[in-house]
């Protein structure tokens, strides 16, 4: 797909560069001239240079930023930097230049007010809508839903909390969290609806995924935060708890939280700077549209087949070529 037009951009690009080196050594000119004037010609001509991608901690994330830099590589020559960092981390370095792209949030309120420019410093710009949509809330292994029905009403967690104590939760219920840089409200929740649990994070998506296979698997008593899209779905259709319903302003006070999670419509966010210099990088993120189910399947090749997150995002591209041929514009 468009492999000849990349190859005429890199032709034109290095053949520029050279011819202002030559000048640059004949009038005298200084190394950031040349710096600024061949920085300006490779914009002029779609030449795509680095993009700083963070990498949040969970495969789905992965699955979407490999897709987007198999892409990006494949089409427009651009040099991917993935950069493994928590989701804090990431929005700090859309200030510094060293993250140009966060390419799945799941809403952060408190991230928003510091970074964009309406109350913040302005590093960060709102691209738009992924094109998936994320459901966090509490879940259950599909055989505890099926033998005690009534547990997926949270009037009745405390009526089983004795059969989700474990040793880490000190004669209460277990209640599994997960990687506790998450956006969670789990602790809040549970003591502000009176639940006699306690919160144990497992630390990451894998061992949230562990426990709950072990817990299908051998019919254990599992209660914990995970969420949509994820592949685990297609394999294990975990069962969701309903809580007291999302309405908006419920989740303002972090410590008053006693409500559901909202459904929430991912976004692609970016650096402000990288934004502004425009070119092919940056017009393929405004297009990229990436669903749940394509999600799924990529992040199910790198989890369940064992395949590199490259080698699945490149052979999600190669199957999939009207969609991506619809990200090219």
């Amino acid at each position: 797909m468009r492999n000849h037009w990349k190859r005429g951009i890199r032709l034109v690009s290095a053949t520029a560069c050279a011819l202002l080196v030559l000048s640059a050594c004949g009038d005298g000119g200084s190394i950031d001239d040349e710096t600024k004037a061949n920085e300006e010609k490779a914009a002029e001509s779609g030449d795509c240079g680095e993009v700083n991608m963070a990498v949040n901690p969970w495969v789905g994330y992965e699955a979407d930023a490999y897709v987007y830099g198999a892409v990006a590589e494949q089409e427009f020559g651009c040099k991917m930097n993935y950069k493994d960092l928590k989701e804090d981390v990431s929005w700090q370095g859309f200030g510094t230049g060293e993250v140009d792209i966060v390419i799945e949030d799941w809403g952060h309120p408190d991230l928003e007010k510091k970074f964009f420019a309406d109350g913040g410093d302005g590093s960060a710009t709102k691209v738009g809508p992924l094109g998936a949509v994320g459901i966090i809330g509490w879940f259950v292994p599909p055989w505890l839903a099926e033998e005690h029905p009534d547990i997926l009403d949270w009037n009745n967690l405390n009526k089983y909390a004795k059969d989700f104590a474990t040793s880490e939760s000190g004669g209460k219920g277990q209640f599994l969290g997960a990687d506790p840089s998450y956006v969670q409200f789990d602790e809040a929740i549970v003591s502000n609806l009176g639940l006699d649990f306690k919160v144990v994070f497992s630390g990451s998506e894998a061992a949230s995924i562990t426990a709950f296979q072990k817990a299908e698997e051998n019919h254990e008593f599992l209660i914990g935060y995970f969420y949509e899209p994820q592949w685990l779905f297609a394999d294990i259709p975990l069962k969701r708890v309903a809580l007291p319903e999302y309405t908006d302003g419920c989740q303002d006070d972090p410590a008053k939280v006693a409500c559901d999670y909202p459904e929430t419509e991912l976004q692609k966010v970016a650096s402000t700077a990288w934004l502004d210099k425009g070119g092919p990088a940056v017009d393929l993120l405004k297009n990229m549209q990436f669903t749940n189910d394509d999600q799924n399947v990529v992040a199910k090749y790198i989890s369940e087949d064992g395949m590199s997150a490259e080698d699945a995002a490149a052979k999600w591209v190669e199957d999939n070529p009207d969609k991506v041929e619809a990200w090219l514009g």
